[in-house]
């Protein structure tokens, strides 16, 4: 029927309030703040990562300098040599501090939640790869965790095989535990940190892997891929796009400097020789020692897992009663000392077990040094945010030990201002990163490349190293 002049004007007055209420930020922001996601990852998300990964460039290097390393230094780096790096300055956004409140949500009002929110609703679910140097964690992006666990090295095929054969029987194995079809959906892979120089060679050794990567899941008719580097994936957890990244990894410990999103491989990245299998076989050393009996590595790990901690001040806790006891399944309890706080101190005295490498903290203040003598937009403070990744960091008391360590090495101008972050989702903290990437709104068109994209990068750079590799 048709409405009369009253109905007509209430019907329109009805219309203008729903059109108003809908277009209020808040209120779709308030929407968005009941899903699955944490409302801060998802506003850091939307607010960093929407463009899309921070594109490479090769920046200008100056002369190396032949001034003296600082005194401070000196001591603790006999075999410093000096390495400068200038970069150039580069625009960026930063996030206005003004902010409005709908109930207990804050909400940046640069952003448009009503499209973010109609945008993360259309992203489709991708499956998510942690590759680890020794565990790989995978599942689905739309998930609360990683849906299954599984060696790296033994699922990675025979280490005698060519590259493209293992990889394609890693991927395989994965998309079978998962019960899925390759075809089915995206996917985000967390790029293990390998040949990590800035030379010619190594820059090569990284486009091969990466292409050989690319061809793999192409060949298996993956719709789209995303691929970053885990210690990247481990700042964007906590938040961050600029700092320092301490990885553990399985055999050794990388220090990855990276600043707004980008790896900074001129400055340089530390490497310890030293990881979770050093310490996981010195305290099998020392349960040996004291003959206490094991049926399995496994068994040492998850005593090292339990019970085992970083102590703050060595010395002191050599003087306490330290005594714990832990229940391993199928083997009952098992019951330590001193030996739960030696096993991690070869992080900071590896000469305790015998291990011939550089001690964590001097690795850490080694890259601060080089970051400090930088020119980054005359900013020194954005490498003093330290993020810890990898499960062995995962060990209480070791983000406090390794500030102490940090400030009593470094001069105060330096380590004003240095925080270390525990790992913000333990071990799977890159998974989350990668997770993060998955479901932000813009995650198809700005981080993913499909396989006509890739075939066409490929014939315009005239690269053939896809075939060097299978």
């Amino acid at each position: 029927r048709l409405l009369g002049p009253a109905d007509a004007a209430r019907s329109v007055a009805v219309c203008r309030t729903w059109r108003l209420l809908a277009s209020d930020n808040a209120l779709w922001a308030f929407f968005l703040s009941l899903g699955p996601d944490p409302w801060d990852l998802v506003v850091f998300a939307e607010t960093h990562l929407a463009a899309g990964p921070a594109q490479p460039r090769r920046l200008p290097l100056p002369p190396l300098s032949s001034s003296p390393l600082p005194p401070h230094a000196a001591r603790a780096f006999p075999f410093w040599r000096p390495r400068f790096v200038r970069l150039t300055n580069s625009n960026s956004t930063v996030p206005c501090v003004r902010s409005v409140y709908f109930g207990t949500v804050r909400v940046p009002p640069q952003l448009s939640f009503k499209r973010i929110y109609g945008q993360r609703a259309l992203v489709p679910g991708s499956i998510i790869v942690d590759g680890g140097s020794g565990y790989c964690k995978y599942g689905w992006s739309k998930y609360a965790a990683p849906s299954g666990r599984c060696a790296t090295f033994l699922e990675f095929g025979n280490i005698e095989s060519p590259m493209y054969a293992r990889l394609r029987h890693f991927f395989s194995t994965i998309y079978n535990r998962m019960h899925v079809k390759p075809s089915a959906r995206p996917i985000v892979v967390a790029l293990p940190l390998c040949h990590s120089d800035d030379t010619e060679a190594a820059r090569a050794s990284r486009k091969q892997y990466k292409e050989t990567l690319y061809s793999v899941l192409f060949d298996m008719n993956v719709p789209a891929v995303c691929a970053v580097d885990q210690a990247l994936l481990a700042l964007y957890a906590a938040r961050r796009t600029s700092g320092i990244v301490v990885n553990i990894g399985f055999n050794v410990t990388s220090v990855v400097p990276i600043f707004q999103g980008r790896v900074m491989r001129e400055i340089g990245i530390e490497t310890v020789g030293q990881g979770a299998l050093k310490l996981t076989g010195f305290l099998k050393e020392l349960l040996q020692r004291r003959n206490i009996s094991f049926e399995s590595l496994y068994t040492v790990r998850t005593i090292k897992e339990k019970i085992c901690y970083v102590a703050a001040d060595y010395e002191a806790e050599l003087c306490k009663n330290t005594q714990a006891s832990c229940e391993v399944d199928g083997e009952g309890w098992f019951t330590l000392s001193e030996e739960r706080f030696k096993m991690a101190e070869i992080l900071f005295q590896p000469q305790i077990g015998g291990v011939r490498a550089m001690a964590l903290h001097k690795a850490v203040s080694l890259c601060m040094d080089h970051c400090y003598n930088t020119e980054v937009l005359r900013d020194h403070s954005w490498f003093k945010t330290v993020v810890l990744a990898g499960g062995s960091s995962c060990l209480p008391g070791l983000p406090e030990r390794l500030e102490k360590e940090l400030h009593k090495l470094l001069p105060p101008y330096i380590s004003e201002g240095i925080r270390v972050l525990p790992p913000p989702f333990g071990t799977d903290t890159a998974w989350f990163g990668a997770k993060m990437i998955g479901t932000v709104s813009t995650f198809s068109d700005a981080w993913c490349i499909n396989k006509k994209q890739f075939r066409q990068k490929s014939r315009h750079s005239g690269s053939s190293l896809v075939n060097a590799w299978r």
